[in-house]
């Protein structure tokens, strides 16, 4: 009998990532270390798996569980960006941006 992926086994090495959508409308983020800035028009967090940058429009924290690392987002959703290393040139101007 093959071994297959167990959920078991990782549990506690690494905290999930997901992002799930619904109707462009709503976001449930899991993984999320810290929420860095945010505004009704753009979300910057920092997740487990690098940073997301959330933009679109009448954005609002729904819900906020720092323990568990996860984020609710409501509002019209436009665009999510991971930011990270191979990006480095774009994560660069954002950042200038944010903190001009």
């Amino acid at each position: 009998m093959s071994q297959y992926y167990d959920t078991n086994t990782t549990k506690g090495t690494v905290p999930e990532h997901d992002v799930i959508m619904r109707g462009r409308k709503l976001l449930d983020i899991t993984g999320v270390k810290q929420v860095e800035s945010f505004d009704n028009e753009e979300f910057l967090l920092e997740t487990v798996m690098g940073f997301l940058a959330i933009k679109g429009q009448n954005l609002q924290m729904k819900n906020l569980d720092v323990d568990k690392g996860i984020v609710s987002i409501k509002g019209k959703v436009f665009e999510l960006i991971y930011l990270d290393e191979q990006h480095g040139e774009k994560a660069k101007g954002f950042f200038s941006k944010l903190f001009r």
